[in-house]
């Protein structure tokens, strides 16, 4: 696992996640045309109850699930 630097609202702070997640949630920042903190920023606003950092998780985890299902459906 590894500290990334980032940026919500002008608020610097630090957010843990393992290397294969934060390499996944950089594509899904680039596929969507966001900058990571603008991205982060998005999740932050929506993320309810979860910490920060199980969010992103979750919302990779569900990008990834969205394309199986959109790829399954052909």
């Amino acid at each position: 696992m590894k500290k990334h630097s980032v940026n919500i609202h002008g608020h610097q702070t630090s957010i843990t996640l393992e290397d294969e997640f934060w390499d996944a949630f950089k594509r899904e920042a680039k596929d969507a045309g966001l900058s990571i903190n603008a991205l982060i920023s998005k999740i932050d606003d929506t993320r309810g109850e979860h910490n920060l950092s199980s969010a992103i998780r979750l919302f990779v985890l569900k990008k990834l699930q969205d394309r199986l299902t959109a790829s399954t459906d052909l």
